[in-house]
């Protein structure tokens, strides 16, 4: 197992159980507005910002946390997942490292991502424009684009989870150039427009005063690099398109349209910079004889009157094969059995549902004149009139037990 895959599997199985609430890491409510969020994020990001706590070794820790809580927080669909399944439902940090997100945060990610809440003209400008650029001038790092898959299961690898092999084709780093796109990888010189910044800045006098503003430079196309010979393989491009294997270990758990996402595994982006995203949407696929309930499964099992009446010995089908079970006799319609630890792993690691069995007594439509001859005859006799006693629930009370 490589190491993108031992991450994989850790920040899923080991890690997210020891993750601290998000909201609690920012210091917000649950129905905080976006802007109490980014406020929060702010705030503790200048705390803990590492260049202004050289002293203190926890500091770098504190801050991807806060990075991490508010990745999730500021997206409007992941703050959804995440207030539905817990860190489960959003795999730890999209920003993550190798795997399912989850502390593999590291600063560049951090300041190529979030960099532009402060900005240039912010007076913490100095201290965050720094992302991805080394001296560039703030220009931050890039992300390439992310890929999004559906990954169909059915019910026995929902229940219990389940490693699966898939070829993605995406943007890889081209190996001949290193990813700069130049010829045999060869150093690449600073653009003489933007002076390597991959930025123009224009002032402009006003009424007002001067007024200065940033464009993308078009010589460089924002690289802030000139490539003087273009590398053969990809063209320039620092990247080509592929055929990736990549191994997902996926929890048991999941649910219909449940989105899972793999840090690193989306597009690598022209020229270096950070891959984007792998997003595995999840389809469950219909089992022929069991229904999905949460985490119990559901088995409708059809008994023929005489079985009922007498009982019988019966194999149904679960998710772990066969199990073998007892029809008491006198049993009656409507009565739900249940199969203790049978149904579907809890994605947050809670243990497994049941199966509940409900029985359905068959009446049979079409009886020879022998058959009604037999029935006719016990028609009357006392055994065969209806009377339910005190212990026999009706519906409502049934429906109550069901879901208690």
């Amino acid at each position: 197992m490589n190491d993108d895959i031992r991450q994989f599997a850790q920040s899923l199985h080991y890690k997210m159980s020891k993750k601290r609430d998000y909201y609690e890491v920012l210091g917000v409510d649950r129905n905080a507005s976006a802007d109490d969020i980014k406020k929060a994020y702010r705030k503790l990001a200048i705390k803990f910002h590492p260049d202004k706590n050289p002293d203190d070794p926890t500091a770098e820790d504190k801050f991807k946390e806060s990075a991490e809580a508010y990745s999730i927080l500021s997206d409007d669909n992941k703050r959804r997942r995440y207030d539905q399944f817990g860190h489960a439902g959003v795999g730890g940090a999209s920003g993550g490292g190798a795997g399912y997100g989850g502390g593999g945060f590291t600063m560049d990610d951090i300041f190529s991502q979030f960099g532009d809440i402060f900005g240039e003209s912010s007076p913490f400008g100095d201290i965050f424009g720094r992302a991805g650029g080394g001296g560039g001038g703030g220009r931050r790092m890039r992300k390439g684009s992310d890929l999004r898959i559906k990954l169909k299961l059915n019910l026995e690898e929902v229940a219990n989870g389940v490693e699966k092999k898939i070829k993605v084709k995406r943007h890889v780093t081209c190996n001949t150039c290193g990813g700069n796109g130049a010829k045999h990888g060869t150093a690449l010189t600073n653009c003489g427009t933007c002076n390597g910044s991959g930025q123009v800045r224009k002032v402009v006098s006003t009424m007002l005063g001067q007024m200065v503003s940033t464009t993308t430079c078009s010589t460089c196309n924002g690289d802030g690099k000139i490539i003087s010979e273009r590398c053969d393989s990809c063209a320039g491009e620092g990247r080509l398109l592929q055929d990736d294997l990549i191994t997902l270990n996926i929890p048991g758990g999941v649910a219909e349209g449940m989105q899972l996402s793999m840090a690193g595994k989306g597009n690598v982006p022209p020229r270096g910079g950070m891959a984007g995203d792998l997003l595995i949407v999840i389809e469950e696929e219909e089992h022929l004889h069991l229904k999905r309930d949460g985490t119990n499964v559901v088995f409708d099992m059809h008994l023929s009157f005489i079985d009922a009446a007498l009982g019988t010995h019966s194999e149904i089908p679960t998710i772990d094969g066969k199990a073998r079970i007892t029809i008491d006799p006198g049993t009656q319609a409507g009565k739900i059995l249940r199969l203790k630890g049978k149904g579907i792993k809890d994605l947050n690691g809670y243990g497994k549902g049941d199966q509940l069995v409900h029985i359905n007594v068959w009446t049979p439509q079409q009886l020879s004149a022998d058959e009604r001859d037999t029935l006719e005859g016990l028609r009357n006799s006392p055994n065969f009139q209806p009377k339910p006693g005190k212990h026999e629930k009706g519906f409502f009370d049934k429906m109550k037990d069901f879901f208690h």
